[in-house]
């Protein structure tokens, strides 16, 4: 009779806290299976960015510019005078001594998660290029020509005289 009182006893207990069960077999569930890490090791180097950034616009606008009129086939070469620049918030603290003013200039931190600290980013500068050089299968066509110096002017920033487009053999 003990033995059938007892387990009598654990069904009603079971009944009682099924939620509070429920939850505890959950956690050790989430504790058990690993998780992946969302941020990565090696985040990404800021000449990598710029490199990435450079050749994607460069794709980009081969892409674009195939798709012009009797352009045909399209390459197309950009040359940076300055790589894309990234300004940091600081800080200027003065004080005054007896012996002049004191200044003194800090970069302000931001402290992530897993004892990541990073710069924080004030602005972003864009790239700024020095000339293009597209190769198309159809600039013998002057109106082709210029739809392609308009369309790389327009998404580049450049003025016309920097641009430069050439037959392709």
């Amino acid at each position: 009779m003990d033995w059938v009182a007892g387990k009598q006893t654990i069904v009603d207990l079971l009944k009682k806290y099924r939620f509070a069960i429920i939850v505890l077999l959950a956690g050790i569930l989430l504790m058990v299976f690993p998780h992946k890490e969302e941020a990565s090791e090696n985040p990404p180097s800021v000449s990598q960015e710029i490199t990435h950034q450079d050749v994607s616009l460069q794709e980009a606008l081969e892409e674009i510019l195939s798709e012009i009129s009797g352009a045909g086939k399209v390459s197309v070469l950009l040359t940076q005078a300055a790589g894309e620049e990234t300004l940091y918030q600081t800080n200027e603290n003065i004080s005054s001594d007896e012996g002049g003013n004191n200044s003194r200039r800090e970069t302000v931190v931001i402290s992530g998660s897993g004892r990541e600290e990073t710069g924080l980013i004030r602005q972003v500068k864009a790239p700024t290029y020095l000339g293009a050089v597209i190769v198309c299968q159809g600039a013998e066509n002057a109106s082709v020509r210029l739809a392609v110096v308009e369309a790389v002017r327009s998404a580049t920033g450049l003025t016309t005289d920097r641009i430069s487009v050439v037959k392709m053999k």
